[in-house]
């Protein structure tokens, strides 16, 4: 009987980090506008974070961001009858460090790698929008991501806000979008997120 009254409290204490742990799992959706070398526009998406210590967390993100032209493309465009853009629907995952959850403002900075699914739109042709947005998706191109970000998450309960910057390098060389974008993209972004910890 002792024998497994000692395997049970050895047990138990094993399951009460992992416990902890998991009440600070987070999921989130944010949106965003991106800026700076890129066309203004706007980015949503969601992730999840994942504890592996008090301080450091394996994070999980998908998005969108709607239009990632160069912004002096993007005035060129303005001044056209046409609409062109770039959009990229994108899936990343990464590390992160952040403060201790037993605060309630905790900042964090992470590191991300993922993929980029660039596609192109036009429309301005008229009757012929369809034929020639429809004929753009067979060159659309999936191009590798690299991701810095940092933030302020502010904790109440389950609740919490996400404060945030994201630089993302998207590799579009070699492409279509690669051409109009002039190489490789980087995408500045401000977001704000909500989300919920279990």
């Amino acid at each position: 009987m002792r024998r497994w009254g000692i395997a049970v409290g050895v047990v138990a204490a094993l399951m009460m980090p992992a416990a902890a742990l998991a009440q600070n799992t987070q999921i989130q959706g944010f949106g965003g506008l991106t800026f700076g070398d890129v066309t203004a526009s706007t980015a949503f998406g969601g992730n999840i974070a994942v504890p592996l210590s008090d301080n450091m967390q394996i994070v999980g993100e998908g998005g969108r961001m709607t239009d990632i032209l160069p912004s002096l493309v993007g005035t060129i465009v303005d001044l056209t009858p046409f609409d062109l853009h770039v959009s990229a629907w994108y899936g990343e995952a990464g590390v992160r460090f952040i403060g201790s959850s037993r605060h309630a403002i905790r900042p964090y900075a992470e590191a991300t790698a993922g993929f980029a699914r660039l596609r192109t739109g036009y429309t301005g042709f008229g009757p012929a929008d369809d034929i020639v947005d429809t004929a753009l998706t067979a060159l659309d191109t999936t191009k590798p991501l690299l991701g810095l970000g940092s933030g302020v998450i502010v904790q109440g309960g389950p609740v919490f806000l996400d404060l945030g910057y994201r630089y993302s390098k998207i590799f579009a060389g070699g492409s279509l979008q690669g051409l109009l974008v002039g190489g490789d993209v980087s995408v500045n972004q401000v977001r704000i997120g909500v989300g919920f910890r279990f």
